[in-house]
């Protein structure tokens, strides 16, 4: 910079220090949104290149991309674009892969905001919706039509727990002009990856798992090959839902105990689904993990044997024993998020999937008395203890 500047000038225009001789260890935060070019060529170019120069924080930023990269590597992917939230992607890829006159098959038991926008995107947008149970192949070949574009599932449903077969249901697509979108979140990339069994966009809530501790809202689509996810990318950059670098970089904080989080969380699962099953109060708990519950032996096979974080169980009480049930925990939470180092306790007839009528809770699986329970890291009989004594008041 030159020495013959004047302090006003120099307020302004500081020198960038780049590291000589080392580099960060840790992941840098780049919290500005602008970056300059020497070329006008370089610049222009940059605005058609969603792996190109940074330019402006709402196409790419270098910490926003270092989470990007950091999932599709652990989904296997090719690309992925990181969003403000996890609806921000869902609406992103639906909204960039579906226009008028398109068909949507999409699996029943849904989380309401996915159930939500599909509603929407029927509505007031002509995209036609058909919902199947997501466990029989042949209902879904019988669902496709010559306008069927999207495939949309969950690996594990909210919160029923239903394990979809992955490689059954996109198995009947394949070859087809259908793009399959599959909802991550609750499975994590280390229980299962979509895309080895021919997904092609993978869903993530960021808020959830990948963050794990309440302090981040975000979410993440991964792509498996370029054409979605350049598709994607230009919608997403006009609809203005982009991760922010603080956020960002939280969530890849996050994920360095991601392992460690759901080994404990599915272990700990296991355990409070086994004595919950036992217990008077409760009339069926919902967790791949138990034998008994019917998707077990797609579970033991797509899930690497495991069954997850987050488990449902129905209160014989129903409505009213559920909502005791709930006011009366003391170390779970009543929250309505997931994937946390802390375990939350929801009723999801009155929260997330409040948007559905009785008839569409019942064919979604859920019912009135019926409390999702998201595993945290605390001692299991700690959990358990909390879990009794909210039972006997719900009893």
């Amino acid at each position: 910079m030159s020495q013959e500047l004047h302090p006003e000038t120099r307020t302004v225009h500081h020198p960038v220090a780049e590291p000589t001789g080392s580099t960060p260890h840790g992941v840098p935060i780049h919290q500005g949104h602008l970056f300059s070019f020497a070329d006008a060529e370089e610049l222009s170019a940059a605005f058609h290149d969603p792996r190109g120069a940074f330019f402006y924080g709402r196409f790419g930023n270098p910490t926003v991309r270092t989470l990007q990269d950091a999932v599709t590597g652990l989904e296997g992917g090719h690309a992925a674009i990181a969003f403000s939230s996890g609806m921000a992607a869902v609406n992103a890829v639906l909204f960039a892969l579906l226009s008028p006159g398109d068909h949507v098959v999409a699996q029943r038991r849904l989380y309401g905001g996915t159930y939500a926008t599909l509603g929407d995107l029927s509505s007031r947008w002509g995209v036609e919706l058909t919902l199947v149970s997501g466990d029989d192949p042949e209902e879904l070949r019988a669902a496709l039509r010559p306008t069927t574009r999207v495939l949309l599932l969950e690996t594990i449903a909210n919160p029923t727990t239903r394990v979809s077969d992955l490689p059954t249901l996109i198995g009947e697509v394949a070859g087809r002009d259908i793009t399959t979108v599959v909802d991550n979140t609750f499975a994590t990339p280390l229980l299962c990856r979509p895309l080895d069994h021919g997904a092609d966009v993978v869903l993530h809530s960021a808020t959830k798992y990948l963050g794990g501790h309440s302090d981040v809202l975000g979410g993440i689509a991964v792509f498996g090959s370029d054409e979605p996810h350049d598709r994607v990318w230009h919608h997403a950059t006009e609809l203005g839902a982009t991760a922010d670098p603080f956020a960002a970089w939280l969530t890849l904080r996050g994920m360095q105990t991601l392992a460690l989080r759901v080994e404990r969380q599915c272990a700990t699962a296991l355990t409070l689904a086994r004595r919950l099953a036992d217990h008077p109060a409760v009339a069926t708990v919902h967790y791949p993990g138990l034998p008994s519950h019917p998707d077990h032996a797609v579970a033991r096979r797509l899930l690497n044997g495991r069954g997850g974080g987050v488990l449902a169980f129905d209160l014989v009480g129903g409505r009213p024993a559920g909502r005791a049930f709930i006011e009366s925990v003391r170390l779970a939470s009543l929250s309505v998020s997931l994937g946390d180092v802390t375990t939350l306790v929801m009723h999801p007839a009155s929260t997330s999937h409040r948007q559905l009528d009785a008839d569409a809770l019942a064919a979604a699986g859920i019912g009135e008395g019926t409390v999702r329970l998201s595993v945290g890291v605390e001692h299991p009989d700690d959990l358990w203890n909390d879990l009794d004594q909210a039972l006997s008041k719900a009893a």
